[in-house]
């Protein structure tokens, strides 16, 4: 294989694995947009929805397109008692207080879910076979086919969803200005639940498409989760096209630096980007910087 086609192969696996990132970090912008908030725990929904994929498919013996879906709802519930029981309680939480809270519901679904299922590495059966195809000299694996329209599908959907339903305007109502959504009376509580039911739905859509690839246990959501963070971060919290190009562009660059540098470094490039995004433009590759106004 020459290297126009090595680089070729890499950049289809990189857009795939970029697009799985931006699925994860427009889940972080949503929250951070309506709520203000960080939530750390957003990878452990990426993890519940490629294991209780796996629960309903084994445990249950439900054919696979219903136990995926069983999977986003069930996975959805879970982050709608999240923030019924950690986030909604709070009365006027300082920062620090929020990353915390996150962090620690992030650690106890980690433990439950070690504890309902096990320690191993599992897998999912491809959706549609395994038989690899060939796309301009590069091979690429059905799977990557099902995760970028997929994950395209559920970007649209929801960029359709915010720009003309009326929950959606209420909630880009609040992420622009809490205090007078509710003068207007918009029930602000209202947004922040469903700002949580999408987020938690988007995550655990985006472990169920990738487990068929890279397996799902109950640790998966750290590694990924940070990974949609750093896509969230380069796109500059928006949750639009954004992030989808941030996500992009990680997935894309590591791809690269693990084939033509070395995989030991596939993770480590991804932190390195977060680093120097956050030194050089705070506010994001894709975004202006903005002044507040007091």
């Amino acid at each position: 294989m020459g290297l126009s086609e090595q680089i070729a192969q890499y950049l289809v696996t990189g857009i795939s694995t970029g697009a799985i990132y931006a699925l994860i970090g427009i889940g972080f912008a949503i929250i951070y947009n309506s709520t203000e908030i960080i939530n750390f725990a957003q990878g452990e929904f990426v993890m519940l929805g490629g294991m209780l994929t796996l629960f309903f498919l084994n445990a249950m013996k439900l054919p696979l397109p219903l136990a995926i879906i069983l999977a986003v709802p069930s996975a959805t519930l879970i982050g709608i008692l999240f923030e019924r029981l950690a986030i909604r309680p709070l009365r006027k939480p300082s920062p620090l207080e929020l990353v915390i809270i996150t962090i620690g519901g992030s650690i106890l679904i980690r433990g439950i879910a070690m504890l309902v299922w096990d320690k191993d590495t599992h897998s999912l059966p491809p959706f549609s076979g395994s038989e690899p195809l060939e796309i301009a000299g590069a091979t690429i694996m059905p799977q990557h086919i099902w995760i970028i329209c997929l994950t395209f599908l559920s970007i649209l959907l929801n960029k359709l969803f915010f720009q003309y339903s009326i929950t959606g305007k209420a909630m880009r109502a609040c992420a622009a200005n809490r205090r007078a959504a509710g003068l207007v009376g918009i029930d602000v509580k209202r947004m922040v639940l469903f700002s949580f039911i999408i987020s938690s739905a988007l995550g655990s859509l985006a472990g169920i498409i990738v487990a068929p690839l890279t397996m799902t246990s109950y640790d998966v959501g750290i590694m990924l989760g940070l990974k949609g963070f750093c896509a969230a971060i380069i796109g500059g919290m928006s949750g639009g096209l954004s992030t989808v190009l941030g996500g992009i562009l990680l997935g894309t660059l590591e791809s690269l630096g693990a084939g033509l540098i070395s995989s030991g470094y596939k993770d480590a490039i991804a932190f390195i980007i977060l680093l120097l995004i956050l030194f050089v433009r705070p506010q994001g590759l894709f975004r202006k910087a903005e002044t507040e106004r007091v």
